[in-house]
């Protein structure tokens, strides 16, 4: 098998050396770094199909990497786990789940073991962004506060985002890339005194008693919270076409988590189904480890995302389909090829538009939905609950951060404490930060008639203003808002280039005309591999929105400390296109064409819906046609909404089919949800169980 790690990235540090810990698959001795989630040390030895299904033999791999499905689960030391949970054991033995679990006989009757009980002023679900900032912000004022994730480290997604992020470096340290922000907040949480956090600890469910159940590392706890805040995130939506259980597609998520948390280089040419920043930025990311990015498709005639992050992937060779989508998915055992094709203004497919491209991964990255199920729980049962980040409101991680302190002093608030009004002005922010980004707006570089002066290839409004905070001449201003506002550079430039490296869109070049009038140097910022690109060199350089002008000599490469891992390389640019270099391009077109394509499409019907029971459309549009309409019926029949996934992933997908069969919504009786809402072993509970 190929050791597939990651030994050299562009902006996180290698991996330490520490010794590594030795388990087996199917009889086969592997190494893991200690502590390493089971999935990423299966991935990173070449693994990728974890098992098949029992019910049709399909080939199963990891979905979300996030505990939200059962795709990934596997056989560890006779036990079945979902391998991006758990972290490998020095010599456990892992094997492929291949068919249901044979449970053992029980001679006696076990004894229940002694649940403890803790009681808190307030009960945070969830380390993210938003948990982590409502912590602070409580403890601060000396509330008392348990906060509670299921990983074995805070900071929920940021602990994924290698980018800076937006906003304002005031409110939301914009220009801060997301580990170190994941730092910088755990380190606030854990200086506080009356702030206590516990890791690899899963809420399971709330209940009648108002009381919180959690696992912890194996112990089952019972958590009595006055005032409850949910700030568990969201979840990766899912979306049916044939061959999407096929190992190798999963979500922009799982990529991430294998990448950026865990080192492991999990492909080598990758196709992008989404164009919202998740897939976006997903795309970047892989481009920083050296893969192959085929392509892009949005359904949509324009990206969801910010067009920065579009236009970043562009300028450096990616091409993004637009109005095009996701046809199918081929292979046998795993990903070999996708073929997208066009969408017409009711997202049907135009027949004669298909494009097959051979490839081993396919991100999915269509849309989040809310982890609410314990916030509704709650809800019935009367417990004081407060919800916070995507958990409440789908929305970047900037608005999460500052949108966790303004549920901080609504739970306050409901302790019963003098916090006074919340500022208006914090909600007016928090608004902003979760706003949509506003239309494209191409416009001309004025001619400033300077030496030296930057260019802003920002045409869009977005919450993000760094670069007017950093310019030490004042020169950037933001124009119509402060933040949401068009950047405009007016007066003076030193040509510093502290506006190109702290700009999260890498939207900004510098162009400097003080030494050659007619082949000015043009400063662009590069956050690739190191050694990818370096003096003498020639790149293909590119205009806002990736469309070549021209090769060009590179001058040099700068590395600069406070740059933060972003090098500036300056090119030497006729004058007259100076202003017009935006970046340039990593990728070769010649190497992203399309192949002939497979004919092994399933139809329709064959498509699976629910991907832990493995149930088909054509199952559920069957019993549909009999006459149900209640989901309970179909789980009894059919047992969708009874997988490890625990019915979260179904039901959206069973009111599309309901409605492609004439029936609507409120004719139908949805899916009765009970905690637990997590699957727990049952020896957790058991007296001396082991958690098995």
């Amino acid at each position: 098998m190929t050791e597939r790690r990651v030994h050299e990235h562009p902006v996180l540090p290698p991996p330490a050396d520490e010794p590594t810990v030795a388990f087996y698959w199917q009889g086969l001795r592997l190494q893991a770094r200690p502590g390493e989630m089971i999935s990423s040390a299966l991935f990173a030895a070449g693994v990728h199909s974890f098992g098949h299904h029992p019910r049709d033999g399909a080939p199963l791999g990891i979905f979300c990497a996030n505990g939200q499905c059962a795709q990934c689960t596997v056989v560890a030391n006779g036990v079945a786990v979902k391998s991006c949970m758990v972290p490998v054991a020095a010599n456990m033995v892992v094997e492929p789940c291949d068919s249901l679990p044979v449970l053992p006989l029980v001679q006696d009757q076990p004894e229940l073991a002694e649940t403890p009980l803790r009681r808190v002023q307030v009960l945070i679900i969830g380390a993210g962004p938003a948990g982590l900032s409502a912590g602070i912000e409580l403890a601060s004022r000396g509330i008392q506060v348990l906060v509670v994730d299921d990983k074995d480290r805070p900071g929920g997604k940021l602990v994924l985002q290698t980018h800076k992020f937006f906003g304002s470096i005031e409110d939301t340290r914009a220009g801060t890339r997301g580990t170190d922000l994941a730092r910088g907040l755990a380190a606030e949480l854990a200086a506080q005194p009356g702030a206590e956090l516990w890791l690899e600890a899963t809420a399971v469910g709330v209940f009648s008693d108002r009381r919180v159940g959690v696992v912890q590392r194996g112990r089952y706890h019972l958590v009595e919270p006055r005032v409850l805040l949910v700030a568990t995130g969201a979840r990766e939506k899912q979306i049916p076409f044939p061959g999407h259980t096929l190992p190798g597609v999963y979500g922009a998520g799982a990529f991430q988590t294998l990448l950026n948390r865990d080192l492991v280089r999990p492909c080598e040419r990758l196709f992008v189904l989404g164009g919202g920043n998740v897939g976006l930025i997903a795309a970047y990311h892989a481009l920083q480890a050296d893969i192959e990015v085929v392509g892009l498709v949005e359904a949509l005639p324009e990206v969801g995302g910010y067009r920065v992050h579009a236009d970043k992937v562009r300028r450096l060779g990616v091409p993004v389909y637009l109005s095009h989508t996701v046809k199918a998915a081929h292979g046998t055992d795993h990903l070999e090829a996708v073929t997208i094709a066009q969408v017409d203004q009711r997202f049907a497919v135009v027949p004669g538009t298909e494009k097959t491209f051979a490839v081993d991964t396919l991100l999915v990255a269509v849309g989040l939905a809310p982890l609410d199920e314990l916030v509704a729980q709650a809800q019935v049962f009367g417990v004081p609950v407060f919800s916070a980040g995507d958990a409440e409101r789908i929305a970047e991680a900037s608005a999460a951060t500052f949108g966790g302190r303004i549920a901080a002093l609504k739970v306050a608030t409901a302790l019963g404490l003098e916090v006074g009004e919340i500022p208006q002005d914090w909600y007016d922010k928090l608004a902003v930060l979760e706003a949509r980004p506003g239309p494209w707006q191409p416009r001309e570089q004025p001619s400033c008639g300077l030496q030296v002066y930057p260019v802003l290839h920002c045409n869009q409004e977005i919450p993000c203003n760094p670069c007017s905070s950093v310019c030490a001449k004042g020169s950037i201003t933001m124009q119509g808002h402060p933040i949401m506002g068009l950047p405009e550079f007016q007066g003076e430039c030193t040509g510093c280039a502290r506006c190109a490296m702290i700009c999260p869109g890498l939207a900004i070049t510098i162009v400097d005309a003080r030494k050659d009038a007619e082949v000015p140097l043009v400063t662009v910022p590069f956050e690739q591999r190191g050694g990818m690109v370096k003096a003498g060199d020639t790149v293909l350089a590119t205009d806002t929105m990736g469309a070549p002008l021209g090769r060009f000599e590179v001058a040099d490469v700068k590395d600069r400390k406070i740059a933060d891992h972003t090098v500036l390389v300056r090119l030497r640019v006729p004058v007259e296109l100076a202003p017009r270099v935006a970046g340039f391009r990593i990728q070769s077109p010649e190497e992203l064409l399309p192949i002939e394509a497979p004919g092994d499409a399933p139809v329709a019907d064959d498509v699976i819906i629910c991907r832990c029971e493995h149930v088909s459309a054509g199952e559920i549009r069957a019993a549909i046609r009999g006459g149900v309409r209640d989901v309970n019926e179909l789980k009894a029949q059919l047992r969708v909404c009874m997988g490890a996934c625990c019915g979260k992933n179904c039901p959206e997908h069973l009111v599309r089919i309901f409605r492609q069969e004439g029936v609507e919504p409120g004719e139908v009786t949805p899916n009765t949800l009970r905690p637990l809402f997590v699957e727990v072993p049952f020896g957790v509970f058991a007296k001396g169980g082991g958690g098995r």
